[in-house]
This record gives C-alpha cells, sequence and structure tokens, in this order.
C-alpha cells in the first residue's frame, strides 16, 4: 500500500519501533537507510524518503545503517494479513525459490508472467524480484558473518549467491564493508560442517514458552522432539534433509526486537534460507503482538486471555503438505490418538534419518509415498484413509499447493473439494500452513469448551482481522488458570 510521508516522518521522530519492518527511512545528505526506531538524530523531513522494503532502499543506492542494522527486522505483519500477491511473493523468496527456480519459477507459482510479477512488486515493494532476492541474500550473508564461523565461501553459498565474487559485491555494496569488516571480532565459533548457529528475529513481546507447549503437545514422534526450554524437528528441504532446534523462552520486556536462538544441521548450505524462513514460519516470527492486542485486548471475553499471555503466537508449520495429512488424520480424534496414527505413518512410511539428535530419527513420509498406499491398510475409518490417499495425490500431483505463495481462497475452495475435508481441516490448514491470521474453528470442540467456560457464544467480526489469535487464546486458555 502506498506510504504516507507525514504519517511515516511522525513514526520516525518517536522512533515507533511497531512500524520496524513496514517501511525504511533513506536519508539523501548520509547515504544510507534506517529503520524507524534507529536511535540516531532524526533527520530533516525535508531530506529523507521512505521504501516499502529493503531492496527498494538498496535500488536507490542506499546502503544499510550499521547502528540500527535494519535489514534484520521481522518482516511486515501486512502481508499476512491482506494476502497480496506481493506478500506471497516475499514469502516465497525469502524460502528461496528465486534461487532455485528462477523469475520465471516464482512467476508461475503465483500464477502471473514475469512481466507483471515485476510490475506489481515494483508498485508495491518499490524493488523487482531479483533485487529483493539480492537484498534477501544480503540479509542472510550478514547474520552468517557475524553470528557463524562459517568461511566466507561457505556462507556465500548457504546464503543463495552464485559465486564468492558476487557475495563480496554485493556485501561491499550494501554494507559499505567488507565480508572481513563486518565479521570483525563478532563471529561465532567454529562449528562442525553443515551446522549454522544463528538468531532469527521476533517482535516483542514474544510468548515462547506457550508455542513451545502447543508444539509440544503436538509433536510427532521421530519427526520432532521438545524438552524443557527447546523445540528440535526435521526439515525436508530442496537439496536434503536437515534439522532444526529452536529455543524458546519468553520475552516480555526488552527492545522492540528480540532474538531466538537456532541451531541447523543441514545436508547441503544451499537450504539455510529455506531452513531459516520454515522455521520462521513457526515462530510466527512476523506477526505484530502489539497491534493484536490493542484491538482483542479490550474485548470483554479476549481480554484477560490476551493479558494473562502476551505475545501469543500463532504455531506455524515448515510444511503444508504434512499438515493437511496431520489435520486428516486428526479429525474427530483426540490430539494424542491422531499422534498415535501418524507415528505408525512415520515409522512405516516415512524416511530414515541419522541426525545425530535423540529422538529424530526421520523425515514425514512424503505425498507421493503417501499417495501409493492402499486406503484400506492404514489404521483408520476407511473412509478417512481414502480421504488422506485422495489428499497425497493432489499433493504429489501439483493440483494443491499448501506453500505461503497460494491464494488463500483458491486453497480454500480446492480443500474443500476433496472428499473427506471439510470447513475445520480446511480452515485448520490455513491458519498453520498457510499463516492466515484470520482463520476462526467454531465447531472445535476445545473452542466450545472454552467459550463455556467464559460465558457461551460471541460474535467473533469484531476480533477480526485476528480471529487465529483469538483462536490461540481460547486453546490455550484450557492448559492455564486465567481469572
Amino acid at each position: 500500500m502506498p506510504l504516507d510521508p507525514q504519517v511515516c516522518y511522525k513514526a520516525v521522530r518517536s522512533r515507533d519501533g511497531r512500524f520496524d519492518g513496514r517501511f525504511y527511512t533513506a536519508v539523501r545528505t548520509t547515504g544510507i537507510y534506517c529503520r524507524p526506531s534507529c536511535p540516531a538524530r532524526t533527520p530533516a523531513f525535508r531530506n529523507v524518503t521512505f521504501h516499502p522494503s529493503a531492496a527498494s532502499a538498496q535500488a536507490a543506492g542506499y546502503r544499510a545503517c550499521k547502528r540500527c542494522l535494519p535489514d534484520a527486522t521481522p518482516g511486515s505483519p501486512d502481508w499476512d494479513v491482506a494476502g497480496t500477491v506481493a506478500g506471497r511473493a516475499m514469502r516465497l523468496i525469502a524460502d528461496g525459490v528465486v534461487d532455485r527456480e528462477g523469475v520465471d519459477g516464482l512467476a508461475g507459482r503465483l500464477g502471473y508472467t514475469s512481466r507483471h510479477l515485476g510490475r506489481i512488486l515494483a508498485a508495491e515493494l518499490g524493488a523487482g524480484p531479483l533485487a529483493l532476492a539480492r537484498a534477501r541474500r544480503a540479509q542472510t550473508a550478514r547474520v552468517l558473518i557475524e553470528t557463524t564461523g562459517l568461511g566466507f565461501a561457505e556462507i556465500a553459498f548457504a546464503a543463495g549467491f552464485a559465486s564468492v565474487r558476487q557475495f563480496n559485491d554485493t556485501v561491499r555494496e550494501v554494507y559499505a564493508a567488507t565480508p572481513t569488516e563486518l565479521r570483525g571480532h563478532r563471529g561465532g565459533p567454529a562449528s562442525h560442517p553443515g551446522t549454522v548457529v544463528m538468531r532469527l528475529a521476533v517482535r516483542t513481546p514474544f510468548a515462547g514458552r506457550a508455542l513451545l507447549r502447543f508444539l509440544a503437545d503436538h509433536a510427532l514422534a521421530g519427526v520432532e522432539v521438545a524438552a524443557d526450554g527447546w523445540y528440535a524437528r526435521t526439515l525436508d528441504l530442496p537439496h536434503g534433509p536437515g534439522t532444526v532446534m529452536l529455543e524458546l523462552t519468553d520475552v516480555l520486556e526488552s527492545a522492540d526486537t528480540a532474538f531466538v536462538p537456532a541451531t541447523f544441521r543441514l545436508t547441503d548450505l544451499r537450504d539455510t534460507a529455506a531452513a531459516v524462513e520454515r522455521a520462521r514460519r513457526m515462530l510466527d516470527a512476523d506477526c505484530d503482538p502489539l497491534a493484536v492486542a490493542e484491538q482483542l485486548g479490550s474485548d470483554p471475553l479476549l481480554g484477560a486471555l490476551v493479558h494473562a499471555t502476551p505475545g501469543l503466537r500463532v504455531a506455524g508449520h515448515v510444511d503444508g503438505a504434512e499438515l493437511a495429512i496431520r489435520a486428516v488424520v486428526g479429525q474427530q480424534v483426540s490430539v494424542a490418538g491422531a499422534r498415535t496414527v501418524l507415528g505408525r505413518l512415520v515409522v512405516e512410511h516415512g524416511k530414515p534419518l541419522d541426525t545425530g539428535v535423540p529422538g529424530l530419527t526421520h523425515l514425514f513420509p512424503q505425498s507421493e509415498t503417501l499417495a501409493e498406499i492402499d486406503p484400506e491398510t492404514l489404521p483408520m475409518p476407511r473412509a478417512r484413509g481414502r480421504a488422506i490417499a485422495g489428499l497425497a495425490a493432489a499433493l504429489a500431483d501439483g493440483d494443491l499447493a499448501l506453500d505461503r505463495g497460494t491464494d488463500r481462497g483458491d486453497v480454500r475452495s480446492r480443500l474443500l473439494a476433496q472428499p473427506g475435508i471439510g470447513p475445520w481441516s480446511a480452515g485448520y490448514i490455513a491458519l498453520r500452513a498457510l499463516g492466515d491470521p484470520d482463520v476462526f474453528l467454531p465447531t472445535d470442540v476445545g473452542v466450545r469448551r472454552a467459550l463455556d467456560a467464559r460465558g457461551g457464544s460471541v460474535d467473533t467480526e469484531a476480533w477480526r482481522p485476528w480471529r487465529s489469535y483469538a483462536l490461540m487464546h481460547l486453546w490455550h486458555s484450557l492448559d492455564v488458570e486465567v481469572p
């Protein structure tokens, strides 16, 4: 959406961290661009321009501020709220689609020609897909330079650059420093081959322990492990399998941005960007918790829940196809019952892995594998078995895509057209796989229990566009005592 210079400048003058990631401030007199909350002296209005993306500022010739590190902010929450083509494209670019498939591959996934997609992105984000991908590579490279002990050649390919020379040139242009100067004395300790340790930015407050509890309650044996303070799982990535471990604690009072420590173990470092983006999905890293609390916190039914658990996130998922299969298996059974059935599927049809992490032993079965299974042999009612087989076939054939680049309305229609998939399953998939912030599941047993405990039914229209967060608060209230 168009940026209002007066509104943007007001946010810059007040150093309002809520706008970090929503726009960037470029200063003509210094040639740098900053996040709105940058602690440096506020420039005069006549000397600034405002950009909807870091790539836009870079394309205009500005370099990143070394003080506020503007490219380290979480992404704009507006992308998920609006679900626009530009926002969907940004999710796919962050996942490394341009690096793997080129601009034509990105455009094809979104259903546009390359030229038309370029016009859309230039109009909404101020830069085309190549510039946006370049900015993402630069940001990934900087984080790896400053937080890991990886060699620069490893970092270059992990960040998605085609050559070390391209990596060096981009870093110098974007940050006005060489990789060696950026690293200084801040590089992390030397790591084992394929291991990347970094920090993932999230807005505060951040209810990390509540997120950990949700993930632990739904953890699938062999694929996921959770313990006190951390969660880990296997990842099926474009160039090979991997794992991620996240350290999850509450961050209530700190700066506007906090960081979640993450350890990735990858077969191929080229999967770094994809692994990072999928971990950020699980964290709901781009959520604006203050905007959610501002709307839901004054609600008579939800207010106490929101204030009791500030910064509650919607637990995302790393793989839409896996989440969809798990949602259908979980229809009309308890979470524990679904985990038991899914555990059998993992052992019998998942790919075994030697991860070095106790408890992480398999990848979740691929859609192609599940599509070939006789549904009569699945450990569930026959109708549900046929629904699993049909869904897996649609996913394997490409008739149904469940990533953050798909149109939510189209996906919902396609899901409901699948035999055995109803509104609850379609909504749950939209909630966790597609990152839709405005999902509500009125027929869910837990939701009904939570509403009954707090006074019965309610008009949820007042909770838009944050009904997904209202849903999470209601579920969370079943586990904690809230007055």
